[in-house]
């Protein structure tokens, strides 16, 4: 039976890259065809130089009917469909944002930089709530703060919260050091969901479980309550096809880092990995469906990843 594969959306990020370098960009990924191109390269001079990692490229994606919003470092863009830029919107709670999702008239973004979520109201086009993440005395809380006034949270990264997922359940968050999935309900108390493996990334609730990228041990993971584990392998390739080996380092960049996460249907799992790749894992099956690699350059990984939501 022929599996129905997706276009996907994909924005890149460019570790160890240097000022005058392409620092990553937007791309379009037909599996159906086998064909990609990219429609944005994001060489800006504007880019900040100082952020962790090096990862100076454009992150999470959402979209409002026709606009296209992406997240850079400290900057939420918005493009057309022809990627001609519309409007671009910052914020001073807004560094170092990674994912975003957007729900109903909101679009949500974490911010690193502040251990934060911030809401971009899509009615309005401001930032309207923010959220400050803390744990006093080992337990989870925060508080909820305006973003356009000054009395919002001093900069920190005690949690690098990186992910964001937005559903009817309410608001869930996990970074690389909160070491669980964190939930937020509507009295915007803090909960833990689950454990999740340390420097996991795109963690989130689906069907009766968690989905996650366990990034440390190169597997994308689906774990039930039900006790059901499912784990595939990050597609490599051989060290003799890797441009820029020499910097393969976990500390700036490496083969197999597992990171941007979507669904496709009830069992197609769309992982993004380094040098910038992106697979079909399917669950029913337990077998990868196909894999197409951009880029061979190990500096170069996936970081936003969004099912393409226009007919052409």
């Amino acid at each position: 039976m022929k599996i129905d594969l997706p276009k996907l959306i994909a924005t890149s990020v460019v570790r160890g890259s240097q000022q005058g370098e392409s620092h990553g960009g937007i791309y379009i990924v037909d599996f159906e065809s086998g064909r990609s191109e990219q429609r944005i390269d994001w060489n800006s001079s504007d880019i900040n130089f100082e952020g962790r990692g090096a990862d100076r490229g454009l992150r999470g994606i959402a979209f409002d009917e026709d606009d296209i919003y992406v997240a850079a470092s400290d900057e939420l863009f918005c493009y057309d469909r022809d990627f001609k830029v519309q409007n671009s919107f910052r914020n001073r709670y807004l560094k170092h944002c990674h994912e975003i999702c957007r729900k109903n008239d909101h679009i949500f973004l974490t911010s690193t930089g502040f251990d934060c979520l911030l809401a971009f109201n899509l009615e309005t086009q401001n930032f309207d709530w923010g959220f400050k993440l803390e744990r006093p005395y080992g337990k989870w809380s925060g508080y909820t703060f305006d973003p356009m006034h000054e009395t919002g949270p001093a900069p920190s990264n005690d949690f690098h919260i990186n992910m964001v997922h937005v559903d009817d359940g309410g608001i869930f968050l996990s970074g690389l050091k909160t070491n669980a999935l964190l939930h937020l309900n509507h009295r915007w108390e803090v909960s833990e969901v689950c454990l999740l493996p340390e420097g996991a990334h795109n963690a989130r609730p689906w069907k009766d479980g968690v989905l996650l990228n366990d990034t440390a041990n190169d597997r994308v993971r689906y774990v039930g309550r039900d006790g059901q584990q499912d784990a595939f392998r990050i597609v490599t390739y051989s060290e003799s096809k890797i441009q820029f080996a020499g910097v393969d380092d976990s500390k700036i960049a490496r083969q197999g880092f597992a990171r941007g996460l979507a669904i496709y249907g009830d069992n197609l799992v769309i992982v993004g990995s380094s040098p910038s790749t992106i697979s079909i894992y399917d669950l029913a099956s337990k077998q990868m469906v196909k894999s197409m690699n951009l880029s061979m350059d190990i500096r170069n990984a996936i970081h936003g990843l969004e099912i393409w939501p226009f007919e052409d």
